[in-house]
């Protein structure tokens, strides 16, 4: 079968087969490369239609066919990756369509920086963008379940998400948000493929509820498996499977529109600075902090840290205040490395409030709580003082990925959370694992919820790193476990942590994951392998071991 040839019949959007195409579709921010068979840009969502018709209707013949949704390429995990129909709805698919009092319906290709833009101008915020806030698009935060610096106080994703378009196998496009007992009743009274998804998830959701509610991860946050423990709402008598839409990774249908609740952002904000030497007050600071409520709570490492100082001209070009001032405004920290040494840990606790009175009082109070740990703390100049903290933490991965020579930055065991009480007992041994191996690493997130991002620096060309890669996760992914956390906080399964489901939600949540599956997608046509599925050997043979550019 000619494939670009029978789609060229239906299609109006863009299909390429273009090897430099390719090879752009073929890598997202993984350490994966899988080269799909082709890409296509639907215009609209009648190409999504059509396009996921054909491939329903031609998976007998090719069962190797599938259609894996990509938007920014900002996925950790290759999420986004296949080898055979990649398609991108960033080019067409990416249009803000309102913006009401207290929401905003959005496509998914729009890009959070154009989404966030347009919602300031009404003073409103999605508050649970992620560090790559200025390249994802909203599509991806919803694919993924998104979290980040201000997820502490205002929670994740899937909290803002009213209610979601998909376009199932059938080829139609479906509505989902919760519904009531009567209404439930009345979905499930109905013959067509949305009441079989009804019927059986209502089952599903409501039969295990007990065993769901006790396979769900006990920390504040978790892009792991499908939330099937969230569908069924015991008290409001509800269902949503909006729930299991967000934070599938595209494994279920193709999103096409998002009804996203909105917050109204704080006036001000201040932030208290925290230089540590070593981690061994760290939960006591975590705790004390905590309790003056901040609206985030983050941290990096010296490895981190020094990677900044070592690229101040691309971190002047990112400020847009040139390399003199940005050394200039980075004296106090010089003068502390002189006499103190470089700080282990850098905090960085945010106060928002209505006015600056408020917030400088509730900072500084923050700051006084602390003066009996002895430590080097500041509070910063708003502007531009703030703002170089802020970049050193989201662009920390960035740096890795684009300016470290020889080495790659390999995200494996770069979204793990325990509450933030285990962090004495946890992070010792934490370290203790990673220092049996021979490799650099770094180690920045969200100190305030217990979730870090751990990125080691590898050479993908040397034939031990696979190996390196499963000793590490899997001795990391049981010290995770043995504290009651999860292996993903925020970036979700995809490829490099799919074959770890079950063994972090035990057999029997893993069918019923299965199950999930087989109710959305029994033939498997859209982005198999992720979630469920997923082979680790299938994973390790498609590490990107190509040398890196210098």
């Amino acid at each position: 079968m000619d494939l670009v040839a029978k789609i060229k019949e239906f299609f109006k959007g863009e299909i390429t087969v273009a090897a430099a195409d390719l090879e752009k579709y073929s890598r997202d921010a993984s350490l994966f490369k899988i080269k799909p068979q082709l890409a296509v840009a639907p215009q609209n969502v009648e190409d999504i239609k059509n396009l996921v018709k054909f491939v329903s209707d031609h998976k007998s013949e090719n069962s190797d066919l599938a259609l894996t949704v990509r938007s920014g390429g900002t996925d950790m995990t290759g999420g986004a990756l296949s080898e055979s129909i990649v398609v991108d709805v960033s080019k067409h698919i990416n249009r803000l369509k309102e913006v009401g009092d207290n929401y905003a319906v959005v496509e998914p290709g729009m890009f959070y920086r154009d989404f966030e833009k347009a919602t300031l101008g009404k003073n409103l915020l999605l508050p649970s963008y992620p560090a790559s806030r200025e390249i994802c698009t909203v599509g991806g935060m919803a694919a993924n379940n998104s979290g980040g610096e201000k997820t502490l106080k205002y929670g994740k994703t899937i909290d803002y998400v009213a209610e979601i378009k998909a376009i199932l196998r059938d080829g139609r496009e479906y509505v989902f948000k919760p519904v009531s007992e009567s209404e439930l009743e009345a979905k499930k009274s109905q013959s067509d493929l949305e009441g079989d998804i009804y019927r059986q998830i209502s089952d599903l959701a409501v039969n295990n509820y007990d065993i769901l509610q006790k396979a769900k991860p006990r920390v504040s946050k978790n892009s792991s498996g499908y939330y099937l423990w969230d569908v069924y709402n015991s008290v409001k008598k509800t269902l949503d499977i909006s729930k299991l839409i967000v934070g599938s990774q595209g494994t279920l249908g193709i999103v096409t529109e998002i009804k996203f609740n909105l917050v109204k952002p704080k006036k001000h904000r201040r932030l208290l600075v925290i230089f540590l030497k070593n981690g061994k007050l760290l939960a006591q600071i975590v705790q004390k902090i905590l309790g003056f409520g901040p609206e985030s709570f983050e941290s990096y490492d010296d490895h981190t840290f020094k990677v900044a100082l070592k690229f101040l001209p691309e971190l002047a070009k990112k400020l847009k205040g040139g390399l003199v001032r940005l050394c200039f405004n980075f004296l106090h920290e010089f003068v502390l490395i002189l006499f103190n040494g470089m700080p282990k840990m850098v905090l960085l606790a945010e106060f928002s409030g209505d006015t600056e009175e408020e917030i400088y009082n509730k900072a500084r109070a923050a700051e006084r709580s602390l003066e009996e740990l002895k430590l080097s703390t500041k509070i910063s100049i708003p502007g531009y003082d703030t703002e170089k903290y802020w970049v050193i933490r989201r662009e920390s991965f960035n740096f890795l990925r684009q300016k470290i020579k020889n080495l790659r930055a390999a995200p494996f065991i770069d979204d793990i959370i325990v509450k933030p009480e285990h962090l004495p007992q946890f992070l010792p041994q934490l370290y203790e694992v990673l220092d049996d191996y021979a490799i650099i690493y770094t180690i920045a997130g969200h100190v305030g919820d217990g979730n870090f991002h751990i990125i080691p620096l590898m050479d993908l060309t040397d034939p031990k790193a696979k190996n390196l890669i499963v000793q590490i996760s899997r001795r990391v992914y049981a010290l995770v476990i043995k504290f009651g956390g999860s292996i993903s906080a925020e970036h979700n399964d995809g490829l490099i942590r799919g074959p770890y489901l079950k063994q972090f939600f035990g057999p029997e949540i893993y069918r019923l994951f299965e199950e999930v599956k087989k109710v959305f997608d029994p033939a498997g046509i859209f982005n198999p392998g992720k979630k469920v599925g997923a082979s680790l050997d299938y994973s390790l043979s498609h590490l990107d071991s190509s040398k890196k550019e210098s």
